[in-house]
């Protein structure tokens, strides 16, 4: 339950659903609840693809290049660090790299579930990374079945928050989503700094 909880937490911290609320709302302002409905289930499967996938690829991933968990651990982290910076900053969507040119696409597009909702939105090298060094930390399988959990789980919870998304950007308005995103920050920049720290003293202690 711990290990389920911790990751869960990480994950929504990371992945920070109610930052992408504002975009949603403006992307789906002409549908009707149906087609808004659909468009929200349809967001949480890719996304849940997405992660799932990353996260059994992780081993392959980290094999094909190289690469050791530590200094995974600390590139991770390093990523963490830049998405919780941009999470506390003024523009959740540009950082998630939902620019001009994504926005433009997305306009001309009759299904935006995959792109720009499922990625870049709500997944990306965030959440991507820190499932990579999870699956490489929990060799036994039953460890990893409690993260896909908590990785079904999330994906609940971006369904559950699509599918309300205009009722929640009316009882908390774009501050109030823009300070829980903050929020998010920080604590996903805590996150990072740990996964740093706990890379440089495993690369230390290999050394010595």
């Amino acid at each position: 339950m711990e290990l389920l909880l911790a990751t869960l937490f990480s994950l929504f911290s990371i992945v920070d659903p109610p930052g992408a609320l504002p975009v949603y709302v403006s992307l789906t302002a002409d549908l009707d609840k149906k087609q808004r409905n659909r468009l929200a289930l349809h967001t949480s499967l890719y996304f849940l693809l997405i992660l799932v996938g990353f996260f059994l690829a992780g081993t392959y991933i980290l094999s094909f290049f190289g690469l050791s968990v530590y200094a995974m651990r600390i590139a991770g982290g390093m990523v963490l660090l830049s998405t919780g910076f941009g999470l506390m900053g003024t523009n959740f969507s540009r950082h998630r790299g939902y620019n001009e040119a994504v926005q433009a696409d997305a306009a001309s597009r009759s299904e935006i579930a995959f792109t720009p909702m499922a990625m870049p939105l709500l997944s990306g090298p965030g959440s991507i990374s820190y499932l990579i060094m999870q699956f490489k930390q929990h060799p036994e399988w039953s460890e990893r079945l409690i993260i896909l959990l908590a990785i079904l789980a999330m994906g609940g919870l971006v369904w559950l928050s699509l599918r309300t998304a205009p009722l929640l950007f009316r009882i908390f308005g774009a501050g109030g989503l823009s300070a829980i995103a903050r929020i998010m920050g920080f604590l996903v920049v805590a996150l990072g700094v740990q996964f740093i720290v706990d890379g440089l003293v495993h690369l230390v202690e290999v050394i010595e």
